[in-house]
């Protein structure tokens, strides 16, 4: 089943805010909260499909990316659809918090966040950035690639925990666990009651008596790593596709940031990309433009023949339908157009000069343009229509 619209799943325009995609994307989720509606699954599907638009309208480069190139430009880099709901209020305690459910739903959402009601352990690892060289070829049809990075792993010693045993590992004091303290402020309309990160712990429930000896406490390595890339066709320079989950590891647990590969062009030897069009500049000689031939010619997909037809013009435009880039997410494709150039030799025999003096004196050897034929201009202006 194709995926909806994120900007139609938080009922939201393109060009809403930070703030209104923030707001709606609190509407919608208790609306879909599955203490609301127990046992619905159609409900709790709902409920993390939002939380998968959240994800990526709520970052600024994700957003870009999928306004430019949709659901095909984050690949797999919302992770909402495949996150339970643990993971789902871990991620986005700021937008949901203990208020929030709290209030609304007797008390209890809150602690969802974890069993021990805080924001859960650790901290969420950064994002990382690697550039992707592809051919033409490649980003033609898709590609494999597996890449090594450089990057903080968990822990194989305290399997990301940080402590350096079981045993090192205890409930917070300050605030039993929850990774939340309440504060209560004087105002002139009396007391406010705010709920706090606690200091103690930074909001993770417990804190280490004595750290992981391999990684003293952090509850990762860095080290290098293996990463599978799936690159959809039709990608091109520039273009930022987004692999959940392959960033960075979180410090104590805390979840992975994402990977962030940004596509670059392997120049070709012999063609040029314009958009999703391919453009090949062709040479032919003066007596093939005058009696025609048939060539080959190199395409993203191989080798194609055209025809020439004879008093071929310089400056004509051929175009080969389909045989360009693919758009992402679409069954579209761009054309190969081929920009017909006449070799005039800078060289000259005796015999080839008397030739050509000759026929220099011949009506049909002075240029008698038709009317009716295009303007290079207006040939060019075509090639991109």
């Amino acid at each position: 089943m194709a995926k909806r619209d994120y900007y139609e799943v938080l009922g939201v325009s393109r060009g809403a805010s930070v703030d209104e995609i923030k707001k709606s994307y609190r509407k919608v989720a208790m609306q879909y909260h599955p203490d609301r509606n127990p046992g619905d699954k159609a409900a709790e599907e709902k409920f993390k499909e939002a939380a998968e638009a959240y994800e990526v309208l709520s970052d600024t480069d994700k957003r870009a990316q999928y306004d430019r190139f949709g659901h095909a430009a984050v690949g797999g880099g919302a992770r909402g659809g495949g996150m339970n709901m643990d993971d789902i209020f871990s991620q986005f305690g700021d937008i949901f918090g203990d208020d929030l459910f709290g209030s609304f739903f007797g008390g209890g959402g809150g602690a969802r966040t974890r069993s021990g009601g805080g924001r859960g352990r650790g901290t969420r690892g950064s994002n990382l950035r690697i550039k992707l060289k592809l051919t033409y070829e490649e980003m033609a049809k898709g590609t494999s690639r597996t890449v090594k990075v450089k990057k903080y792993v968990i822990c194989s010693t305290c399997k990301g925990s940080g402590a350096k045993d079981k045993g090192s590992v205890q409930i917070c004091s300050t605030c039993n666990g929850s990774g939340q303290v309440r504060k209560v402020t004087n105002t002139f309309l009396g007391q406010m009651q705010t709920v706090v990160t606690c200091p103690s712990c930074n909001g993770e429930g417990s804190v280490i008596t004595s750290k992981c000896s391999s990684c003293r406490g952090e509850g990762r390595t860095y080290a290098d790593e293996t990463v599978s890339l799936e690159i959809p066709a039709g990608v091109q320079e520039g273009m930022q596709l987004s692999l959940s989950g392959k960033g960075n590891a979180g410090e104590r647990g805390g979840p992975n940031g994402d990977l962030i590969v940004l596509i670059e062009e392997e120049t070709h030897a012999q063609l040029q990309r314009e958009g999703n069009n391919v453009v090949f500049d062709l040479h032919i000689s003066f007596p093939d433009a005058v009696f025609g031939t048939q060539i080959e010619v190199p395409t993203i997909d191989g080798k194609a023949k055209i025809k020439i037809p004879p008093g071929t013009q310089a400056g004509k435009i051929f175009r080969l339908k389909g045989k360009g880039f693919p758009v992402v997410n679409s069954y579209e494709r761009g054309d190969q157009l081929i920009h017909v150039n006449i070799w005039t030799p800078q060289h000259l025999s005796s015999e080839e000069k008397s030739m050509l003096e000759t026929l220099q004196q011949s009506d049909n050897f002075k240029p008698n343009p038709d009317k009716n034929e295009k303007s290079f201009f207006e040939r060019v202006r075509e090639m991109f229509n």
